[in-house]
Order: C-alpha cells, then structure tokens, then sequence
C-alpha cells in the first residue's frame, strides 16, 4: 500500500511539473517575440519606456498629447551592413502636442539607455487629429446656441439625433486665419432611428471649432436643404429580399502555405522582405530583395504610402475646404480595422496584430490588422507546341500582404502584391460610402455638373483621390539613376517607306527638377531605376521599371489653394536624391500648413541624379464621378501600379517553375 502510494505521489508531481512546465511554456510563447534586427516595430514595453522618458525630463502639462510614436527607423548604411551577430540602437521617434502653448514638439528617446536624444519645437506646425478631439468638438458644437437654432430651423429638437463629425480645417479663406488656433470642421447629419447617418447630411451648416479655446472659431447656415429620411441603412434586415447565394468555394493549401514568417521577416519563393505597420503611414516594407538562385539582390530599402489627398470639385464653400490628406491629417496606420479571414481576405490566409500608442501614449494591440496569403491569378505563363500537341503552362500564384482602414465614410485596401515573374505591384481598393450632399431634387435635373444624383435627396458630388507611393530604390546597390522611356511612331520617309516603325528613346533624368515628370499615354512612357555599376548578360545595366496602372490628372487649376498646398499630386513622377528625413510627399504635417511643402521643397536644390541613392515617387489617381450604383456602399475600385523587371533577369525567371500539382 505504501508503495502504490509513493507511485501515486510520484505520478501526482510528474503531472504537476509536466503541467507546469507546458503552462511556463505557453507563457514564454506569449511572450514577444525577441528584437532581433533594427527594423522591428516598437514593442509595448518600449513605448512604455520612450513616453515615460520623455515625461520625467520635460515639463509636460497634464494636457500634453502624443498624436504620433513609431521607431526612429536607424541609419541606413547601418541597417544594410547589420548582421545578426552586432548589437543595434533602438530608439523611438514621438510628436509631442502641448495643447496648453498650442506647440508641437518632435522627441527621439534611446530606449536602451532610456535617455532623450533629441527634442526640438517645430515652429508653427499642427500634428494629425486625435482621438479625444472628435468628441470635443461634439460637445462644443452641440452646446452651441447658433447650431441649436440651425436645428431646431430645420425641425430637429432632439439633438442626440444628430451625429457631428471632425475633419481637420482643410482650405481657409481669405478672412479664416489658423494662426495661433487648432481648427477642425464639424459636419453635422441627421441619425434619427437608422444608423446609416452618412445618408442625411445636413446641409448648410458648417461649424468651424477652435479645440483649444474651447469655443465655435466661425458658423455659417446657408438655408435649410432637405435630407432623406429613407432607410439606407445596409444590415441583412434593411436589405429584404436578397440575391440567390452562389455555391460555396473553397480556398484550400491542405500542405500548408508556400510563405513563412520569422519575426518581422517573410519570404516566399524568391522574394524576401519584412513589413512594419507604421501608425501614419499604414503597412510599409523594407530591403525587398530577389533570390536569382546565384545571389541574392537588393530591389527595394523602403516602400510607402507617404501621402493622400481627396479633393471635392463643389465650389459652394460648404464643399470647397473639403481637401482631405488622410494620411498626414488622420494618421492613416491608426485607422486600420480588423480583417476576417473569409471575408476580407481568403480563408487560407493568416491575420497579424500590431501594436501601436494612442494619444495618451499608452500602447495597445489592434488584433487581425494585417493579412497574409497566396492567391490564384490566372495563367503565368503558356505556350500551346504545334510541333508536340503539348500545352507547355504554368498558374500564376501570388503573394498578398494586406491592410484596410476606415477613413470616416471611405474604407480603403493597400495591398503589396509579390509576382513569381519578379514583379511587385501595389494596389489600392477603394469602397465605403460616397460622402453625399444634401438635396431637394428628388429626379436628375440638368444642374448636375458638380456631381450626380444618387437617390431622392442624395447628390453624390464630384471627387478625387490621390495616392503617392515613396519607393527607396536599390537596384542591385545604391548606385541607382533614372530613365525615361518614350515610344514613338517614325514618320513616313525612304527609311520607313510602310510607315510601320516603332521607334524608342531612352532619356536620362540627371537632376530632381528633371525628373519631376507625367504620364504621356501618347508615347507609352514608362521610367527606369536602373544601376550602371552592374551589367546583364548582355552589357546593359539591369533595372526595374515603374509601369503605370490607370491614373488621372489633377483637376484643381493653376492658381488654386489646394494645387498648392498638394503639390505632389500636379505630377506624376518625382525622384529625390536620398535623404533619411524626407518621407511625406505632403510634407511632415499638412494640417493647416502653409503651401509649397514637401515635394516641392525636397527637390528646390536639384541635386543630382546620376549613380546616386534616389528615391522614386510616384502619384497614382482616380476621378469619381458617383453613380447610382455606388450607392449605399460602392463596390470596389482598384487602382494600381507594378515595378517590373526590365534587364535584371537574364530570362523569365518564372519558366522553370515546375508544372502545377494535380489535385485528384
């Protein structure tokens, strides 16, 4: 008996350390993962640490913000030269907001030595719009004598049925001044009992808010306007009888996916990479290179969204500020919303979390924000042999790295698509609501040149979007330079007696204010990152190409306030001589700057261009003109652009991808 007890004791312990031990070890994989390179985001206990080190050496007041923390990205040359073996500085960049002084400050804290590296004001600069200040300029408008009586003209007692919302100032006008003030615009929109409240602006009433006076800067109500009060509401409910639904289609990789994961590092058949979600600019990439099977190379150090801007082409001024720079007003990164895998992306697709701060400097984790998977894309590549009846083909399979954010009534998709052909295409989705105009038509009068109707009382006005991509070229090294290529008809003469020659004229770009360039369908003009350092097999040197995708022209005309303060977006094409601090196209705080900043300023000294680190920028645009059919929610619109190899391979570097594995 004694021993049946000592066995059973012993087997007791054995259960209790082998329980404990699997429990230490679940702890230890919950865990973050260990900082391993210089280029990992900034960790929970490092945001700690950053703020707490800026708040014990300074003075802040209780009123202090922090609308921006991320890693202060390390010196390049150290980045590439880094090897797993060197130990690496980490520090954290933090826009500092004091609400009392109305000053921005810019803060860079060493998170190993837990000291303050540098802090320096930024003379008359407005950080992005934060959170609490939405709700701020709520209250302040909703306790606003002039407002309730815009209302209550408009038969509107309760005012909890009205839903306010904040965009930053946009266009002042010549008698509006920012100096000294934090503005926002307050837009109101009747709720009532359907949520869809984007259905019923109020038009008419603009309240612009002075957030730190506490008070109404201006108000104006130009009449009342009728809204819908139709149910646009878009829930399973709301929709009544719906469409038959399709048959179910699986997405299955039963052997698992063809990517894999290492910290902050992916890699998937030739390309490798790591990806960061940065809190402005979204999901970035960094040293994307290319396994040829000999070495591997270096295509890209840095890849971004750097900037937005929507402008409304409606001259009423209700309309006209509304110039929106989603990405340095809003801080784009904060704004991205949980995917779901079946929905957002692909069922066999992986969803990650990422950490971030919120005003307060505290971080947290916003779950399932970026998505990873590989996707069908038709064919890569065929060839149908009449000589051996034999269908010589491949499948075209893809890598999607993937982010969504909510951007008020937008919601919007970046995606960074990896090719086995050796290119990489980004691609923006964009879909939501329309923002609307409140309207008395109720049928499409022939007044409708800022827009179209939507619905009874729904005006959907004109718009654009614009999108600018910073890409930090590194073909084969940083001794890059840039080329134009233009194709042209030769005219009929006794060399081209058919009139049939095509004819194409590569043009270097030696200086900045060369290279600042647009699209020329006429001449299907593409641009070149190439490096001269290095040649092909066949002597030339090899470089990337940026193919452009559909895109459109900048409307706002010479002279107009928005041409000058987006002046990224009156081009195409700009490139930069590498400078580490110049990554917004719009500038580092476009919240009621003053014109003429960003690219416009990084290219005033036209530095040279030739065997240089250049940096490659490109302005992507769509023109929307609302149709019926984008209303309640719009289905998506894609726009895109690719860099493509041109010279770097020696051949296709996808023909000797096996043939597909057939499922039986």
């Amino acid at each position: 008996m004694i021993k049946k007890l000592r066995f059973f004791s012993l087997a007791i312990a054995i259960i209790i350390f082998i329980v404990g031990a699997l429990g230490s070890r679940e702890m230890l994989f919950a865990q973050p993962p260990a900082i391993s390179h210089p280029l990992t985001a900034l960790t929970s206990a490092e945001i700690n640490t950053a703020v707490s080190v800026v708040k014990k050496d300074k003075n802040l007041t209780d009123k202090a913000v922090f609308p921006l923390i991320t890693l202060q990205e390390p010196d390049k040359k150290k980045v590439i030269n880094f090897t797993p073996a060197k130990s690496f500085q980490r520090q954290a960049f933090l826009v500092v907001y004091e609400r009392k002084t109305n000053q921005t400050y810019e803060a860079v804290v060493d998170i190993k030595t837990q000291t303050l590296s540098s802090w320096k004001q930024i003379p008359n600069a407005q950080p992005a719009l934060i959170n609490p200040e939405y709700d701020l300029a709520r209250e302040i408008v909703q306790s606003d004598p002039q407002w309730q009586a815009a209302m209550k003209k408009r038969g509107i007692t309760d005012f909890e049925k009205v839903k306010i919302n904040c965009w930053a100032s946009g266009i002042l006008t010549d008698i509006e001044t920012a100096k000294g003030k934090r503005l926002c615009r307050a837009l109101s929109y009747y709720k009532g009992k359907h949520w869809n409240y984007f259905a019923s602006p109020i038009e008419g009433v603009l309240a612009t808010v002075d957030l730190n006076a506490g008070k109404i800067d201006s108000f104006i109500d130009n009449g009342v306007v009728p809204f819908s009060q139709q149910n646009w509401n878009y829930d399973i409910q709301s929709l009544g009888k719906l469409l038959s639904p399709p048959k179910l289609l699986k997405i299955l990789q039963p052997q698992g996916t063809s990517f894999r994961i290492r910290g902050n590092t992916i890699s998937w058949q030739s390309w490798n990479f790591r990806y960061l979600m940065h809190p402005r600019s979204g999901l970035v990439l960094y040293q994307v290179t290319y396994d040829d099977g000999e070495k591997i190379r270096p295509v890209l150090y840095r890849a971004s969204l750097s900037e937005m801007v929507v402008p409304y082409g409606h001259p009423n001024f209700n309309w006209a500020f509304r110039n929106a720079f989603d990405v340095g007003e809003y801080n784009f990164g904060s704004l991205a919303t949980s995917m779901e895998l079946g929905k957002d992306i692909p069922e066999n697709g992986l969803l990650l979390n990422a950490v971030m701060a919120n005003e307060q400097g505290e971080p947290y984790e916003m779950p399932k924000v970026i998505g990873i998977y590989e996707r069908d894309n038709g064919m890569l590549w065929k060839h149908y042999e009449y000589n051996t009846q034999k269908n010589y083909v491949r499948r075209n399979r893809e890598l999607v790295l993937t982010m969504t954010a909510a951007v008020d009534n937008y919601d919007y998709s970046l995606n960074w698509i990896f090719h086995q052909d050796g290119s990489l295409e980004i691609e923006n989705d964009l879909t939501g609501i329309v923002l609307v105009q409140g309207t008395a038509a109720e049928k499409q009068s022939e007044d409708n040149s800022y827009g179209r109707l939507l619905a009874k009382n729904i005006f959907g006005v004109n718009h654009q979007h614009f999108f600018n991509y910073r890409l930090d070229m590194d073909v084969d090294g940083q001794a890059n330079s840039v080329m134009e290529m233009n194709v042209q008809a030769l005219p009929l003469d006794n060399h081209n007696s058919l009139g049939n020659a095509i004819a194409v004229t590569d043009t270097p770009l030696t200086t900045e204010k060369a290279a600042v360039r647009d699209l020329d369908m006429k001449h299907s003009r593409e641009w070149m990152i190439a490096n001269a350092n290095r040649q092909n097999t066949l002597g030339t040197p090899p470089a990337y190409m940026l193919m452009p995708g559909a895109n459109t022209v900048f409307f706002p005309v010479e002279g107009s306030k928005i041409r000058e303060k987006a002046g990224f977006a009156t081009h195409h094409v700009w490139v930069t001589k590498y400078q580490p601090n110049e990554l917004y196209a719009g500038g580092d705080y476009p919240n009621q700057t003053q014109p003429g900043k960003g690219l416009p300023q990084y290219i005033a000294n036209d530095e040279p261009l030739t065997g240089e680190d250049i940096v490659l920028w490109y302005t992507m645009g769509v023109t929307h003109i609302p149709r019926p059919e984008d209303w309640p929610v719009m289905p998506t619109h894609r726009v895109s652009f690719k860099l493509a190899p041109r010279g770097f391979f020696s051949r296709n570097p996808a023909i000797n991808l096996p043939e597909p594995i057939s499922v039986k």
